[in-house]
């Protein structure tokens, strides 16, 4: 019988699109939101729990020796995220300009209105992808593009107002894992494989 304690072998879907995100925004050098990014960086949750550390439960981490392996798992996936990422980045750039400014700054303005709700900001991303969807190359795979825009979108957003970082983060992070999931799941066991 092989006992494992862990709540999965992978990071789950939520952890793996927020690493994503990060990841290609980091790939960005010359932002304007490197200060907020890095902020931002250090707030995402942490790897998986270590020897001697409290759980949320209030238990401390049970080691057993498979835990060693579902730790290196976990490792090899966040790699392997931070790869895709870096990927999609360099992708990123031929299509960066089929982003007008002015949908840039209609969008900032519309995420700067506090009282606007998250799915009000989810759809405000999805007409506007909608939008971008209709101006880029049909070679592309559908769903790599609609990932590579709605990140682009996050990071113009990002560029132009660099206080509505942590906004346009959670709400994209939540639009991919509601729409592009099982293909962001796909490219990473692509790449670990």
């Amino acid at each position: 019988m092989d006992l494992k304690v862990s709540n999965g072998t992978g990071l789950g879907d939520e952890r793996t699109t927020s690493l994503l995100l990060l990841g290609f925004l980091q790939s960005c050098p010359h932002s304007c939101f490197q200060r907020e990014l890095e902020t931002l960086g250090h707030e995402l949750p942490g790897r998986l729990f270590h020897d001697d550390e409290l759980q949320t439960d209030g238990n401390r981490y049970s080691h057993f020796p498979s835990a060693a392996a579902v730790e290196t798992d976990s490792e090899r996936q966040e790699e392997a995220v931070r790869d895709v990422a870096r990927q999609l980045a360099q992708i990123g750039d031929r299509l960066e300009g089929s982003i007008r400014p002015g949908m840039v700054a209609g969008l900032a303005s519309r995420f700067s209105i506090r009282s606007l709700s998250e799915e009000d900001r989810r759809q405000c991303l999805a007409a506007a992808l909608e939008q971008l969807m209709q101006t880029c190359p049909a070679d592309m795979d559908h769903e790599k593009t609609q990932l590579l825009l709605i990140m682009l979108l996050a990071k113009k957003i990002a560029d132009h107002s660099p206080a509505l970082l942590r906004d346009i983060f959670r709400t994209t992070v939540t639009f991919i894992n509601q729409n592009l999931i099982t293909y962001v799941r796909n490219l990473v066991q692509n790449e670990m494989d």
